[in-house]
């Protein structure tokens, strides 16, 4: 299960499970579908009131993995998809980045959430997959994670396996536009300011 099938990075995983002949079932805008189709995977609308029962139809033994960025109140649902020996990878709270008050609580609850969800006797594990992680404390580790990580997925690029999903592309003097389509959630992928 991919949520946000349809942009850049939930494109790419897609891609990436494809290519390991992993079923797929991805969220998205009803106008994206023929997008996560083309992909590979099968579409749901995420504004669907009934998103997750949906989900549910298509696999009801439950899913052996769900990447959220997303997380907020949707987070426990996608939890609940899981299977046993299932994972939860969350990588994101964009579902609470307008919300007022401190910034870092939404985050917080997030990593209270999955470390709870580690310790009870459930036989499903969830993580946060950061990016950057260990840049300061570990600088050459992570330069060779990031080094091996991105050498295997340009690899794949190269040899046609994988296709970025570019939106757009804008010169660096329109940064703003570049910036005002990508936070419009209308487009699939990835917007690209070239220098």
């Amino acid at each position: 299960m991919v949520l946000g099938a349809n942009g850049g990075v939930g494109s790419t995983l897609v891609q990436l499970a494809r290519h390991a002949g992993i079923t797929v079932i991805g969220t998205a805008s009803a106008r994206h579908h023929d997008t996560v189709r083309e992909l590979g995977a099968t579409p749901v609308d995420y504004r669907d009131p009934d998103v997750y029962r949906r989900i549910r139809e298509l696999a009801p033994h439950g899913v052996d993995a769900v990447f959220d960025h997303v997380g907020g109140a949707g987070l426990k649902e996608s939890w609940r998809l899981l299977r046993n020996r299932g994972v939860l990878v969350s990588y994101g709270t964009a579902a609470t980045k307008d919300e007022d008050g401190n910034s870092r609580l939404p985050v917080l609850k997030l990593f209270a959430w999955l470390a709870l969800w580690n310790i009870l006797p459930n036989g499903r594990a969830a993580h946060f997959y950061n990016f950057w992680a260990g840049k300061r404390r570990r600088p050459d580790a992570f330069r060779a994670r990031l080094r091996e990580d991105l050498t295997r997925v340009l690899t794949l690029l190269a040899d046609g396996v994988l296709t970025a999903q570019v939106a757009g592309e804008f010169p660096l003097n329109d940064a703003a536009a570049a910036l005002a389509l990508a936070e419009s959630r209308t487009v699939a992928g990835k917007v690209v300011i070239v220098p």
